[in-house]
This record gives C-alpha cells, structure tokens and sequence, in this order.
C-alpha cells in the first residue's frame, strides 16, 4: 500500500469510528439529558464544567460555547481544584465534571468535595458504571466503542463524544431560552454576525467625502466632483433637496450617446428619484438594496437632508456579505 492510500484509509476510519460512535449517543438523550437541561435553566447559579487531561480541553470548550449561547459558565481545571481552585464553585452553580473512566485520582478526590458543597453534579461520564457515574446527580453516558488511534489509547473518539454532548447541551438550551441571532451577536459584537446585526450605515459613511453638484452644474465640474470624491457617483441636488445621482456609469453612458457633453446639465444625465437609505439603518439593509438593485452606491438620507453616500466597498471592507 502507497503511503498516500494508508493515510487516507487512516484519515476515513477515524471519521467512520468517530461517526458511529456519535450515533450512539441517540441512546444517551434521555430523561437525565432533560433533567440536566431542566436544571441548568431554572438555575440562578452558573455552570462549573472541570476535567483533567484532555477531558479538560473539551470542558473549557463546552464552556465557551455555553457563555457564547446564554449560559453563564466558568472552567475549573480538575487538578487545581483541589489546590485551592475550588473556591470557583459559587452556592447556586451546577457542576459538570467529565471524564472517561470516571476512576481518575483527581477526580475521586474532587466529587466528595462537590458533593460536601451541595451542588448538584452531573457526570458526562464514558463509563456509566465508575465512581464518578455512581455519585453524580445525572449522567450523560458518552461510552465509545474504542479510541480512533490503533492502539486504542489516545483520547479521540471519546473527547468527541464528550464534546457532541456538550454541544447538544448547549443547543437545547438556546431552544428553550428562545435564544435568538440578535442575543448571539450581543455575545460577539465583533464578528460578522455582530456586525450584521448592529452596524448602521452612519458608522461606515461618515468616513467619506461628500459628493453633491447642483442640477444645473456643468459636466465638466460633474466629472471633477465624482474624480475628487473617489465614490463612483455624486448626488444631484437642487435647494438642498436629493433629486437625483449620477454615476461613472452614467457617464460612460452619456460620452457613447453625444458627441459634444459639454452642453449637457446635471439634470440632463442624471438618474432621478435614486434608491436611497437612511442614516440609522442597518448596514446589511443598505447591502440588500444594493444587491437587489444591482448598484453599489446609496445615497444616505437623514429624513429628507442629504448626508453622503455608501459604497458597497465600504461594506466588504467590514466582512458584511
């Protein structure tokens, strides 16, 4: 066998071990998963999740998707609890402690400790049979088959059968807190959900020129205006009022229909009653109208009054497709 062909036949028993063994855990969603759900919904405390090993990696990963979706939750890494991070634990928290085995030294020092606070402690436990499954309020079952490397040894398929229930923890308690895009973007204002969801279009315009001719203005000065601003366009107005826009499109229209330009007015090239946005709209809105009309400028209103222009650029800029 080429070592292409063994790196690929290696690659796809791990997917297909790891794949199987997260259709297991269909058996695992069950009353103690409501329960566990139940709980940490009607708790006024947070969610303590700990582990030792890698078991730990994956608790400190179910707790940054806990706090992104809605659930207050903190990481306490098994080891340090019981030197003095076990202060972490607050009167009304829920404990989550994972492991394998469940018969790990730190972890059979820790649960008494837990348990000596009151707190309630849910296992996500890959052996349902173990200290840690015994002494635990509710048990999430995420026992694997066998570990994905071929010597069955090396953590894989069963960090990821813990973390799978992790997520489905996490998702159930989305669901039933009705938790919406717009809460998730007030978690991660500065990603592109964010974004989407609170940018408004004076945060991006008002870092442009303003380009404006009068609707008797001369070509001459048109063309110089929409040069000088660098925005493809300019409005047209007349008495302060928005009546009308001119692009290099329509410039590039005008020099193909007539020979001698110079004669023509802003009024005569430009197009009137332009789509427009107003100043405290969202920027995805401005990006909508854009798409739908196939234009990359919008005018920017305050009500009536002309502020500037938008550019579909200034959008892309910001990661908003």
């Amino acid at each position: 066998m080429s070592r292409s062909n063994q790196i690929i036949n290696s690659a796809l028993q791990t997917l297909d071990i790891e794949s199987k063994a997260i259709e297991s855990l269909n058996n695992s969603i069950n009353q103690d998963f409501v329960d566990t759900v139940e709980m940490i919904y009607q708790s006024k405390g947070r969610v303590v999740v700990t582990g030792i090993g890698k078991s730990a990696h994956i608790a400190s990963k179910i707790v940054a998707t806990l706090n992104s979706t809605g659930t207050s939750s903190v990481f306490m890494h098994a080891a340090d609890a019981i030197h003095g991070d076990l202060g972490i634990i607050q009167k009304e928290d829920i404990v989550i402690v994972l492991s394998k085995s469940g018969e790990t030294p730190e972890i059979k020092v820790l649960v008494p400790l837990i348990k000596s606070t009151g707190n309630p402690l849910i296992a996500i436990v890959g052996n349902n049979k173990s200290y840690l499954a015994k002494q635990a309020s509710k048990v999430l079952d995420v026992t694997i088959e066998k570990e994905a490397c071929q010597n069955n040894l090396a953590p894989t398929t069963s960090t990821t059968a813990q973390l799978v229930m992790g997520d489905a923890l996490a998702v159930s308690l989305m669901e039933i807190r009705g938790f919406s895009s717009r809460d998730f973007a007030r978690f991660h204002p500065g990603g592109t959900l964010g974004k989407r969801l609170y940018m408004r279009v004076k945060d991006l315009f008002i870092n442009n020129e303003v380009p404006r001719v009068k609707a008797n203005e001369s070509m001459d000065l048109i063309i110089m205006e929409i040069s000088s601003k660098r925005l493809g366009a300019t409005a047209v107005l007349d008495d302060e009022k928005l009546v009308g826009i001119i692009t290099d499109g329509d410039l590039r229209r005008m020099l193909q229909k007539h020979a001698d330009y110079r004669k023509l007015l802003a009024s005569d090239v430009m197009t009137p009653n332009p789509r427009t946005i107003q100043d405290t709209s969202l920027v995805v809105d401005a990006l909508t109208l854009m798409k739908e009309n196939n234009i990359t400028q919008l005018p920017v209103l305050k009500k009536d009054k002309y502020l500037g222009v938008i550019h579909l650029h200034d959008i892309l800029k910001e990661g908003i497709l």
